[in-house]
């Protein structure tokens, strides 16, 4: 062999997916200016208060609206939404989420502290009543709905060859409304 340790499946290690998501951004309230959040769990705190506690560039140390953004808007990487305030993820669990390949919609995961991981609510109710050590907890702290994809960011290469279904959907999508400007405003509203 290469001096690797081959792979199998007697492996102790959970087999879960590199998370699909490589930067966590919110958009200031008054600017519109999108500012890169550092950790998951700081992204997720902005997130699960969105609607009662606007993000403003001015919460992120020594910036403001006045600096240029950290991260502009394009198609040069595959943005994603999420829904304004999900619950932030229980303390020991991580929201996991990872891209089909022909990005048509990200699927959620969560991994419990054990490195277990749940594909939707059922399971969870499943795992949470196993293991009575979370007991404060419920199926409904955790929510499985997918971020959602922003179509005009998708690598045109999937509109293409992408399967029929998710070619119909971006071509109605385009068909729809020609002249609306997608921006991550209307979905934190």
């Amino acid at each position: 062999m290469d001096g690797q340790t081959p792979k199998t499946s007697s492996s102790k290690k959970p087999n879960v997916a590199k998370s699909s998501i490589d930067v966590y951004a919110a958009q200031c309230d008054q600017c519109k200016k999108w500012r890169v959040i550092h950790s998951e769990e700081e992204y997720e705190e902005i997130r699960s208060k969105i609607s009662t506690e606007p993000f403003y560039c001015n919460k992120k140390s020594g910036v403001t609206c006045d600096d240029a953004a950290d991260i502009e808007y394009s198609a040069s990487r595959t943005w994603v939404i999420d829904k304004p305030d999900l619950p932030k993820t229980p303390e020991g669990f991580r929201r996991h989420l990872v891209a089909r390949k022909d990005y048509s919609k990200l699927d959620t995961y969560y991994i419990t502290p054990k490195g277990k991981r749940l594909r939707s609510r059922n399971e969870m109710a499943a795992f949470l009543k196993q293991n009575r050590k979370y007991e404060g907890l419920s199926a409904s702290d955790f929510d499985f709905a997918p971020p959602k994809v922003m179509e005009d960011t998708v690598p045109e290469i999937f509109s293409k060859r992408g399967s029929d279904s998710v070619r119909k959907k971006i071509k109605m999508t385009k068909n729809e409304d020609k002249s609306a400007d997608i921006t991550g405003e209307e979905d934190f509203e």
